[in-house]
């Protein structure tokens, strides 16, 4: 420990990793079973969905960025964008500065996709939704997940929180909500990174 002493109990630490393990698993159970069902009539993976999210929200990010802000191996990051790319919904490039690293970059086919899903979004569908909704009657607003954040940030760093909110920030800034549905502003020049 060097000079610093321990300020917590070895039970103390066990029961809060556990604590959290067992909750997270709950959670991404339901969060991995509701997001499936929200994009399965697109034909796309949760690692896919994720990319394309990544790649609109970033606006030319390297494979190397998506596996870091998606959470997954660059290989994997590599081959889901891959199959995207054969789809016609991702393009591939190079940067003359930086012929070592690939980009990626929406087609206008990938995000055509990507805001069809937006607007397919159906709240009462998401268990973590309805499951936070009793908080958000009683405290008037969501829960801010601040000390989760706080966890996240000291795990993978300011860059993957910076990211995190950026892409938030945009759906804030570029969606509008019409007749019940999320769709992206008539006026909104993405201003992505």
């Amino acid at each position: 420990m060097g000079m610093r002493e321990k300020q917590y109990s070895l039970k103390e630490a066990m029961l809060f990793t556990q604590r959290i393990a067992q909750l997270s698993k709950a959670l991404w159970k339901s969060v991995e079973k509701d997001w499936q069902q929200w994009i399965k009539p697109y034909d796309l993976n949760i690692n896919e969905h994720h990319i394309l999210w990544i790649a609109y929200h970033l606006n030319g990010a390297s494979i190397s960025d998506v596996a870091k802000f998606g959470v997954m191996h660059v290989s994997t990051a590599f081959n889901f964008s891959k199959k995207l790319e054969e789809r016609g919904l991702l393009k591939f490039s190079k940067k003359e500065n930086d012929k070592r690293n690939t980009y990626i970059k929406l087609t206008s086919q990938g995000e055509d996709i990507l805001l069809q899903l937006m607007e397919a979004y159906e709240p009462n569908g998401n268990a973590a939704f309805t499951g936070a909704l009793p908080l958000r009657e009683l405290y008037g607003k969501f829960p801010d997940i601040i000390e989760v954040m706080a966890i996240v940030r000291n795990i993978y760093g300011d860059d993957f929180m910076e990211i995190f909110e950026r892409s938030f920030q945009n759906i804030e800034k570029t969606f509008v909500e019409e007749d019940g549905k999320l769709k992206k502003s008539e006026d909104s020049h993405q201003e992505l990174a």
